[in-house]
């Protein structure tokens, strides 16, 4: 098959890391990529938000199948595009991809599906929400309704703080993904990360996974994309992923069947999980990064099998092939991430690190200059390690991170803290 992944961060290198130890794949395309991807995959200069350029590029190319990595495109329709045009895709419509895009959508999504979530609310103007915020208290959370890249939701532990995320997020300082905030309830806990393929009618768990949101060891500091990551996740029990299978995800899958917008690809759900039940924290429609390389790392070529079964609508014939191991990633920041930083730093490094199937690094925001690989975004390697053990796994992921030498650039010490 001649695949094609849209997307250029961890993630997609991930994927593609994946898709290409399948002996189906003959040919990989990835758009846009970068320095990582570059040396398993062609990369391709595409604009992944313009579906008739994609559509275009995949009949050049005679792609058989696409998968789509970040959430944007399939919130522009790209996948609908594709499909109207006869091409194979993963990845859900914009219609279903508004589990993601839209919090509000998705809260209704929920109400009408009986999914235990976050009592909630939606303003379209701040002072009625800072009215709510007063009548309600702290600790409060608030969040931009529209996709913010990972950073829109300020878990507020005073009024204050709540009143002026609201400030904040109507001020512009989000553009138009803060034009409706929805304020939800605090849900105490410990959240974890399902990862669900649905092909509009059946559901396939493919894994569970724990992120490090927060800038600093012991979670402290501002909220970014995701510091680090590990699977499994071990207070996602059997029990309690039954329970979030069964009264969360497939209730929605249902209710999105009835709306007449079948989902169709991979649901996250980001779970809150406190005396052994799951809540919903929020949905998101594509594999969630840094998680994304945790599992890649665990189910390698098997992947491309069931993203094409997921497509094909033929889920209920598939199954996951799990080992019994764990894996981990650190992720790589440039220093003032997630703050202002400095581009174009050189890292020095990789070339004398293990490349097999139980050491990655994944590149996330690179690219290749004069022979030299150098930083070209905050978040920038996921250096990753499977074992037979998370500990294990934690080694091996440090001591890869300990060869790389990038002084410009800085990670958490502790990811997997929680389930060691």
């Amino acid at each position: 098959m001649n695949i094609l992944i849209l997307g250029g961060g961890g993630r997609e290198h991930a994927l593609a890391w994946a898709v290409k130890q399948n002996p189906k794949c003959d040919r990989l395309i990835v758009a846009p990529g970068n320095a990582g991807i570059a040396a398993l995959a062609e990369c391709a200069d595409l604009d992944v938000l313009d579906g008739a350029s994609v559509l275009e590029f995949a009949e050049e190319n005679a792609i058989d199948f696409v998968i789509v990595g970040p959430e944007a495109p399939l919130a522009a329709g790209v996948a609908d595009a594709l499909r109207a045009g006869g091409i194979l895709t993963f990845g859900p419509s914009a219609a279903a991809a508004r589990l993601e895009s839209s919090k509000s959508f998705t809260k209704e999504v929920c109400d009408a599906a009986g999914a235990p979530t976050a009592g909630w609310a939606r303003f379209d103007q701040a002072e009625p929400a800072r009215a709510y915020v007063r009548t309600k208290g702290a600790p409060i959370v608030v969040k931009a309704d529209g996709l913010a890249a990972g950073k829109g939701v300020v878990v507020a532990m005073t009024e204050a703080e709540a009143i002026a995320a609201i400030d904040d997020m109507f001020g512009g300082s989000l553009g138009a993904a803060g034009a409706e905030v929805v304020i939800e309830e605090f849900m105490a806990g410990e959240e974890a990360s399902y990862f669900i393929l649905c092909d509009g009618e059946h559901v396939l768990p493919v894994g569970t996974a724990q992120d490090h949101k927060r800038v600093g060891d012991g979670d402290t500091g501002p909220n970014t994309g995701g510091m680090g990551a590990y699977s499994p996740a071990p207070v996602l029990n059997d029990a309690i992923a039954r329970q979030a299978l069964e009264e969360i995800v497939k209730p929605t899958v249902a209710e999105m069947a009835r709306r007449g917008t079948p989902f169709q690809g991979v649901l996250y759900a980001g779970l809150m999980i406190e005396n052994d039940r799951a809540r919903l924290v929020e949905y998101n429609v594509r594999f969630g990064d840094p998680e994304c390389q945790v599992l890649m790392m665990r189910l390698g070529a098997q992947i491309l099998d069931l993203l094409q079964a997921c497509a094909e609508g033929r889920l209920d014939e598939a199954q996951v092939n799990w080992a019994d191991d764990h894996a981990l990633t650190v992720v790589m920041a440039a220093k003032g991430y997630p703050g202002t930083y400095r581009k174009g730093t050189t890292i020095h490094g990789l070339d004398a690190l293990p490349e097999d199937s139980r050491n990655m690094v994944f590149h996330a925001g690179t690219a290749e200059r004069d022979g030299q690989i150098v930083a070209t975004g905050g978040r920038v390697l996921n250096v990753t390690a499977r074992g037979d053990s998370l500990k294990d796994a934690q080694t091996r992921a440090y001591a890869m991170v300990d060869q790389i030498d990038w002084p410009e650039g800085f990670c958490r010490r502790d990811i997997g803290w929680r389930a060691l």
